[in-house]
């Protein structure tokens, strides 16, 4: 069985301290001593047969009689007790002395102790290092070139593929920049949402290239134990430097790279400052020939510290956004490739419903459409897994026993979901419903209604208003239908949508007229006090949208009904069969 060094460690420490304490023991030993009763002692005394005493505030003292034997007696604790032995010629150990000499051993013996553990961490130290990060790097260079990732392997991103081709070019032919006095980039971030293609992208460069790859986590570097971190960052960058041209990836370097400790600024600690300055000296240090190139990615480049992101450390800063409808059905016919589809599938039509999908998500759903088919033992993959994929995906799987949903919950239910699709429709021309559903998932969610918006590079103002009243018009409906005092809990994550598109329009994008384009992100980073209350400001807009909604519901209030009623009947309703509603 293999022994890890932090079980190695606890070894040798626990052993230090048995060692410790037995020869602690030892020099404070009683070594098996007879007791005497006091009486007998002073007789011994008075007889000569005591030879030595120690004396201390113990309440039992240790002495010796003149034929070797050793014995304990009584402590009387009397002032003349010391004279008394003294006058019998009883030599008098002070308890000081041992116990000074006890103490002094003993210290000497607990730095020894110390000197073994940090002499086991320093021996070992750099060697479990060099392990773990033989454990963490995976080098693509190790598989067969088929199983390289190319460019042609990332659907979409297009304007981020085209910025990353030539820093291929640059690592395949270094001299035809040289020439020119460019030097290579030495590192690029790569920022945008999960799941749109960061890694991909970094394994795409490493194997266009043909050169090996580092894929490390920044959480790797996290340590507790003081330089741990630093020294994996220097561990890395010699592997990296040892095979030459090479691509080194961090994935998550917020963990490793957030904003330093300053003024106003208390986040962080000491050894992750310590190992942000490893990876900043790392990057500095490289000569312009070396052919390293560092790439990372984030979801949260707002955070990182500064110095990572001048030039010199991180040269290029590329977005990785949301795909568009074109980039989405790029990703569809790249990751159908080898599944069997049916003709009826229609790969545009799905691209369009899936606003705001990354691509991560969109190989989701055609994944867990394969996984339908094949339960159900289909020959092939149809519309209809895909659609029951698409729901599965966005609000998870129906709930199979209803039995206990009562008719007055399922009523609520209705008239929530119809009031948020009713709004969808009313508030905005471009909205589209898809569903409306009153089936409970398992992801605990009462009900849905799926409202795409339409396929925009930028929101406007007017776009964010009807996105919070589409969340206000569940609770809406209720207020309208069942009154003020029967209101629900099925509200709350639609509140708190809406709350946090209101905040960011008032307080991010500076599109209240009152607050004006003051940005509170930046106020409150600052540490700086204001006059204005966001909170109250948030509170009234949230109030006046909340009327506007209620009033779009009053006028239509015969088509809410309608609704909510063929809900009841048939718990959910198509994109046509709301169409039709609204039409009669």
């Amino acid at each position: 069985m293999k022994i890890d060094m932090k079980t190695k460690l606890l070894i040798v420490l626990v052993l230090s301290i048995a060692l410790f304490s037995i020869l602690y023991s030892y020099m404070n030993r009683n070594r098996g001593y007879d007791e005497i009763p006091y009486k007998l002692f002073l007789s011994h005394v008075e007889k000569g047969l005591v030879e030595e005493m120690e004396l201390n505030e113990k309440p039992k003292l240790m002495g010796k009689l003149k034929n070797g034997e050793e014995f304990i007696t009584d402590n009387p604790r009397t002032e003349n007790f010391k004279e008394y032995l003294l006058l019998y010629n009883v030599k008098v150990i002070e308890g000081e002395e041992t116990n000074i000499l006890g103490q002094g051993i003993s210290f000497i013996l607990f730095l020894l102790g110390i000197g073994i553990v940090a002499y086991i961490i320093n021996k070992n130290g750099s060697k479990q290092v060099e392990k773990e990060m033989a454990y963490m790097l995976e080098m693509d260079m190790e598989d067969s070139p088929s199983a390289r990732i190319t460019f042609d392997d990332v659907a979409g991103n297009e304007e981020a593929k085209e910025s990353l081709k030539e820093l291929v070019d640059f690592i395949k032919n270094p001299d035809k920049y040289a020439k020119y006095g460019a030097r290579l980039p030495r590192g690029v971030l790569l920022y945008g949402p999960p799941g749109t293609g960061k890694t991909l992208l970094a394994k795409a460069v490493a194997g266009e290239a043909k050169v090996p790859f580092y894929a490390v986590s920044g959480s790797d570097f996290i340590q507790v134990y003081a330089g741990l971190g630093a020294s994996r960052i220097r561990e890395l960058f010699k592997n990296a430097k040892e095979d030459g041209k090479s691509v080194i990836f961090i994935d998550e370097i917020d963990a490793l790279g957030k904003k330093r400790k300053g003024a106003g600024n208390h986040s962080g600690s000491e050894e992750g400052d310590r190992t942000l300055n490893a990876l900043l000296t790392e990057m500095s240090g490289f000569k312009g020939n070396e052919g390293i190139i560092v790439m990372a990615a984030t979801n949260r480049a707002d955070t990182l510290d500064e110095a990572l992101l001048r030039p010199g450390r991180f040269d290029r800063q590329i977005e990785v956004g949301l795909p568009d409808v074109n980039a989405r059905l790029s990703i569809l016919k790249l990751h159908s490739k080898n599944k069997p589809l049916s003709k009826n599938v229609d790969l545009k039509k799905i691209a369009l419903e899936t606003v705001y999908f990354s691509g991560a998500k969109l190989e989701n759903l055609l994944n867990e459409s394969a996984m339908l088919a094949a339960r159900k033992r289909d020959k092939h993959i149809t519309m209809e897994h895909i659609n029951k994929a698409y729901y599965t995906v966005l609000v998870g799987e129906e709930k199979k026993d209803r039995s206990s949903i009562s008719l007055e919950d399922k009523k609520i239910t209705a008239f929530h979901e119809a009031g948020h699709a009713l709004v969808a429709k009313k508030a905005s021309k471009l909205n589209r419903v898809t569903k409306v559903s009153i089936i409970p998932s398992t992801k605990g969610m009462g009900g849905f209604s799926l409202n795409l918006p339409p396929d925009k590079m930028y929101q406007t103002k007017k776009d964010i208003i009807t996105n919070i009243k589409v969340a206000l018009g569940g609770r809406a409906a209720e207020e309208l239908v069942f009154g003020k005092d029967n209101i629900t809990t099925g509200a709350s994550s639609d509140l708190q949508k809406a709350t946090e598109m209101t905040i960011s329009m008032i307080g991010s994008y500076g599109m209240d007229d009152e607050v004006g384009l003051i940005n509170y992100d930046v106020i409150l980073n600052s540490n700086l006090n204001t006059d204005v209350s966001l909170m109250e400001r948030t509170r009234d807009m949230l109030e006046s949208l909340y009327g506007e909604t209620k009033e779009i519901l009053e006028v239509n209030r015969y088509y809410l009904y309608q609704m909510a009623n063929m809900l009841l009947e048939k718990e959910s309703l198509s994109e046509e069969e709301i169409d039709k509603i609204l039409a009669s």
